[in-house]
Formats: structure tokens, sequence, C-alpha cells
């Protein structure tokens, strides 16, 4: 019994061993962003990167399904559905990417313009350059 608490006592030592070291600071991975709204900003395009390399997988199996169906109807179909609804996917992600963009442009202040103020003048509306 002293042998295993001995051991145990070593192997416990060894593993949580508690050293002292200089330690440095660590980088910033996001690089320097502190604001939330850019933070978020960030993540959420993360996600649709994400989303829009799963669209693309779904796009090459479903045409790896379909040029491999050897003339089986079911499969022919199962690849032209999966295609069809990975193009939807793909144009609700675009949809969705520009409305963010939108709102987070709006949040930060930018609105969803390219910025300055339209002029109304008599001879019609000067946008500024």
């Amino acid at each position: 019994m002293i042998k295993f608490f001995a051991i145990f006592i070593l192997v416990f030592l060894f593993l949580f061993n508690v050293s002292f070291v200089l330690a440095a600071e660590l980088p910033n991975p996001l690089g320097g962003i502190k604001d939330p709204r850019e933070v978020i900003g960030n993540v959420i395009r993360a996600i649709f990167g994400i989303v829009g390399s799963l669209a693309l997988a779904i796009f090459i199996y479903g045409g790896f399904m379909w040029v491999t169906s050897a003339g089986n109807e079911e499969k022919v179909k199962k690849g032209k559905d999966m295609i069809m609804w990975a193009a939807f996917g793909l144009a609700v992600i675009f949809v969705s990417y520009a409305l963010v963009t939108f709102v987070i442009n709006a949040v930060a202040g930018g609105g969803g313009s390219s910025g300055g103020q339209a002029i109304e003048t008599g001879e019609g509306i000067l946008l500024p350059d």
C-alpha cells in the first residue's frame, strides 16, 4: 500500500509540477480588435465562410453522385436534387451575407450607402465624390 502511494505521489509531482516561467504576453489573435461589433462581424464572416464551404462540398458530392450513378435514375435524381438545394442554399447565404453586412455597417455608423450626404438642388440630386 505504501508503494502505491509513493508511486501516486511521484506521478502526481511529475505531472503537476509547478515551475516558475517568465510569461510572455500573448498576441491578440483577432489583430487588436477590441470593439464588440467588429468581433461579432468577424465571427459572422467566419460562419459564412464555413457554410459556403459546406455548400461547395454538397455541390461536389451531388455532382459526384450524378456522374457515378451509372444510369440509375434514383441516384441521378438524388444528385440533381443535391445540386439544386446546394444552389438554393448558396443563394440564401449570399442574401444573408448582404443583409448582415448592411446591418453591421448601419450599426457601426456607416449606413448602407458609400457615405456622404446627397445634396438636392433645383437641377437634381448631387452625390458627393
